[in-house]
C-alpha cells in the first residue's frame, strides 16, 4: 500500500498563482513539494520512465538493440527510495517500462561486507528492486564490499572511472546532508573511495545490524565529484526528520559541513520532497514572507504565534508596528485591526486548553475542543509500540480513565526487537527464582545460537514480545485500567518479520483494526500522527489506522467519531497547529512517569536509542514542560506540563 498520510490543510499561500520567482525566491535549487511521498514518487517514476524511453528512441532506432550503449541510471539505497523502487517494479510488471537497456551504478556499500548479508547495500537493492525487473546482470554495478584492503584504492579508482557517464542520478541524503557515505567535511572534489564512518552514522545504521558492535566502521562511497558528473540529478527526501537539512541544502550556503549543499552548483538538479520534509522552507514555514496568503483562523494563529517568538512578546502585547516590521501587513489588510487580531488569537488558543479531553459532562461546550455529550465516551488509543501510549499521551490517557470514559488501548506491534538479551535472561531467572519454571539454560542456548547480523530466533522473539506485553499491561494497570478487557495486542503482520526490515502494509494489517473499531464503535480515536520516515513503524501504523477508517467510512457510528493525533517521543506539534491542549498537574506528571517506568525493558539499555540518549520518561517530561512554557510565554496560564493534539477529523 502507498504512503498517503498528510495533515489537513488550513490556510497558507493563496490558491491564486503568484509568480514563480516570488514563491521560490529563497530557494537556490528547483524544488518540487508534493502532498505526500506517494505523489512525489509518481513524479520521479514518470521522470525515470520518460528518460529511458527517450534514450531508447534516440539511441537505438537505427542500431541493433543489443549493440547500443545502455541508459545509465545512478541509484541510492536506504529507506528513501523504497517507495520509488516499488513503483518502478509495478510499472515494469504492467509493461510500461523495460530495463533491458539500462545500466545501474549504486552509490555506496558497507566495508567489509558480503553481498549475501541482508544488511549489505547489494542485497537490499536486489531484494527491493533489481530482482524484480528485466535488467541484465552485466549491467548491474554495485561497490564490492569484499575487495581485499590492499586493493581497495585501485578498485575504487576503477569504479569511479566506470561511473563517469551517468545519465540520471537518483539520490537521497542523511539528516546531516550526507550523500551516500560522504560525511560532513567531505570535499567537493572527492571521488569514489573508502571512508571511515562517523559514530553518528554507525549509530543510525546499527538498528539494521542488531547493535553498534555489529555495524561496519567503514564504507565505499561515490565521491561528491562523482555524483556531480551525472547529467541530471534528482534528490528525494521524505519525512519531517529531513526538514532541517532540506532547508540548509535548498536555501542555505554551500559548505562541506552539509555535503548535499554542493548540489546547488549542478546545472540540472531538482529536489523532490513531501510537505513534511519541506516544513522548514520559507514558503512552508513562513509563507507570508514570500507571497499572498489565505488567512484562515488557524493559519492566522500560526502567524501570530510565530510573530510572538520573533519579537519576544506575549500575544496581547503585540503592536501594529510589530506586524508591519515582520512582513505581516497582509494580515492587517484583511479588515481587522491588530488589537482585534490579538484578542481573537488569544481566545482561539485559550479555547484549545481543556482538562476534560473526553468532554465535560453537562458543561457549555460551545468553545471547548470536545463536546460534552455523549458521556461517557468510548475511546480507542492506538499505540504503535507497547509504550507509545504512556510516553506520548500518558497524562491524557490517565485523565480519560479517571473521568469515567470507556477507554481501550490497541498496541499495534509487539516491539519485540527492542528488547535486549540481558532483559530476557533476567525475566527468565526471576521466574526460576520464584519457583515457576527453569528455562534459563534453554534461553541461554537460544541467545548463544544467534548469528551476527541475522534475524533473531523466533523462540527468542516470542519471549521478548511477551515481556513487552506484560510491561504494557502493568502500565495501564497502574492507573486503574483492566488489561484483560481494555488492552488489545494486534501484532500487525508487517512488523512481525523477525528482523529490523519490516514488510509492506497489507489488508492483513488493516483487518484487525477494522474488527476492533467495529466492536467498540468509539467516539474518540487517538493515534500517533508522526510525520517522519514514511517507511518507519509509526508512519506505517498510522497508514494502517487510516486504511481501516477508509474501510469503515460508511459505518453510521463513524459520523459521531473524532480522531486526535498525538506525537511520538521526539517531536511535538507546533502551537499554531494545536486543536486540544491537556494540562497536567505535578502529581499527574508523576503518575505518567511511573506508568512509563513499568516498561523496564526500555529503561537504561534500549538497544537502538538513536542520537538522543535521554530516557523516554525524560524526553516525555521535557517535551510537555517545554510546551507548557510556550503557552505561558504567549500569555496563557502557567501549567506544569501540557500534552497537545491535532484533530484529523
Amino acid at each position: 500500500m502507498n504512503n498517503k498520510y498528510s495533515l489537513p490543510k488550513d490556510g497558507g499561500l493563496s490558491a491564486a498563482p503568484a509568480p514563480r520567482d516570488i514563491i521560490h525566491r529563497c530557494e537556490k535549487i528547483r524544488t518540487l513539494v508534493y502532498e505526500n511521498e506517494y505523489r512525489g514518487v509518481q513524479y520521479v517514476a514518470d521522470l525515470i520512465v520518460k528518460a529511458i524511453r527517450n534514450y531508447d528512441e534516440s539511441h537505438c532506432s537505427n542500431r541493433i538493440y543489443e549493440e547500443a550503449q545502455p541508459f545509465v541510471l545512478g541509484l541510492t539505497t536506504g529507506r528513501t527510495p523504497l517507495g520509488l523502487y516499488r513503483e518502478l517494479v509495478a510499472r515494469y510488471k504492467a509493461g510500461s517500462v523495460s530495463f533491458a537497456n539500462v545500466a545501474v551504478y549504486s552509490l555506496d556499500e558497507f566495508y567489509p561486507i558480503r553481498s549475501t548479508e541482508q544488511q549489505s547495500r547489494n542485497f537490499r537493492i536486489h531484494e527491493d528492486f533489481l530482482n524484480h525487473i528485466d535488467i541484465l546482470a552485466e549491467n548491474i554495478h554495485i561497490p564490492d564490499g569484499t575487495v581485499p584492503e590492499e586493493r581497495i584504492s585501485e578498485y575504487c579508482a576503477s569504479y569511479d572511472h566506470a561511473a563517469h557517464d551517468i545519465d540520471l542520478m537518483i539520490i537521497g541524503m542523511g539528516e546531516q546532508g550526507q550523500i551516500g557515505f560522504n560525511e560532513p567535511g567531505s570535499y567537493a572534489k572527492s571521488r569514489t573511495r573508502l571512508v571511515q564512518l562517523s559514530h553518528h552514522s554507525r549509530q543510525i545504521q546499527s538498528e539494521a545490524f542488531f547493535g553498534l558492535e555489529n555495524t561496519p566502521k567503514m564504507a565505499i562511497t561515490m565521491g561528491l565529484e562523482t555524483v556531480m558528473r551525472a547529467r541530471k540529478i534528482v534528490l528525494m527526501a521524505w519525512g519531517e526528520e529531513k526538514a532541517d537539512v532540506v532547508q540548509k541544502v535548498v536555501e542555505g550556503t554551500v559548505t562541506d559541513q552539509v555535503p548535499a549543499s554542493h548540489l546547488q552548483e549542478h546545472p540540472d538538479i531538482e529536489v523532490v520532497i513531501d510537505e513534511n520534509a519541506a516544513g522548514r522552507l520559507t514558503r512552508e514555514q513562513t509563507p507570508w514572507l514570500v507571497g499572498p496568503c489565505e488567512w484562515t483562523p488557524k493559519f492566522t494563529r500560526k502567524a501570530v504565534v510565530w510573530l510572538c517568538g520573533a519579537v519576544g512578546k506575549p500575544i496581547l502585547k503585540l503592536t501594529y508596528k510589530d506586524y508591519l516590521e515582520n512582513s505581516l501587513g497582509g494580515l492587517l489588510e484583511q479588515g481587522r485591526p491588530y488589537d482585534r487580531i490579538n484578542i481573537d488569537v488569544f481566545n482561539d488558543l485559550q479555547h484549545t486548553i481543556t482538562g476534560w479531553p473526553g468532554g465535560k459532562p453537562g458543561a457549555d461546550d460551545s468553545t471547548r475542543p470536545v463536546a460534552s455529550a455523549p458521556y461517557p465516551k468510548r475511546v480507542v488509543i492506538f499505540s504503535p509500540h507497547p509504550d507509545d501510549d504512556v510516553i506520548s499521551m500518558g497524562g491524557t490517557f490517565i485523565r480519560l480513565v479517571q473521568q469515567g470514559h470507556d477507554v481501550h488501548v490497541a498496541y499495534q506491534t509487539s516491539g519485540d526487537v527492542a528488547v535486549h538479551d540481558d532483559v530476557v535472561l533476567q525475566n527468565i531467572d526471576t521466574a526460576r527464582e520464584m519457583g515457576f519454571a527453569d528455562q534459563v539454560s534453554a534461553v541461554e542456548r537460544l541467545i548463544a545460537g544467534k548469528k551476527k547480523g541475522e534475524p533473531e530466533p523466533p523462540g527468542l522473539l516470542g519471549l521478548k514480545a511477551a515481556i513487552r506485553r506484560a510491561e504494557a499491561r502493568a502500565a495501564v494497570r497502574s492507573f486503574g485500567l483492566d488489561p484483560d478487557t481494555k488492552a488489545h495486542f494486534l501484532n500487525l503482520p508487517f512488523y512481525e518479520t523477525g528482523g529490523i526490515k519490516k514488510g509492506q502494509l497489507t489488508e492483513r494489517d488493516i483487518d484487525p483494526i477494522v474488527r476492533l473499531l467495529r466492536e467498540i464503535r468509539p467516539h474518540q480515536i487517538y493515534a500517533a500522527g508522526d510525520l517522519s520516515d514514511p517507511h518507519g513503524t509509526h508512519r506505517t501504523c498510522m497508514e494502517a489506522v487510516l486504511g481501516a477508517i477508509d474501510v469503515l467510512r460508511d459505518d453510521p457510528w463513524l459520523r459521531d467519531c473524532h480522531m486526535w493525533l498525538y506525537r511520538g517521543a521526539w517531536q511535538e506539534w507546533d502551537i499554531g497547529m494545536v486543536d486540544m491542549a491537556v494540562p497536567l498537574s505535578p502529581d499527574e506528571l508523576i503518575m505518567k512517569r511511573h506508568a512509563i517506568y513499568r516498561h523496564l525493558s526500555q529503561k537504561d539499555i534500549v538497544p537502538f536509542p538513536g542520537s538522543d540518549h535521554r530516557e523516554f520518561w525524560q524526553r516525555a517530561e521535557e517535551r510537555t514542560q517545554h510546551t507548557a512554557r510556550l503557552y505561558d510565554k504567549l500569555g496563557m496560564a502557567e501549567y506544569q506540563a501540557i500534552e497537545v493534539f491535532v484533530r484529523m477529523f
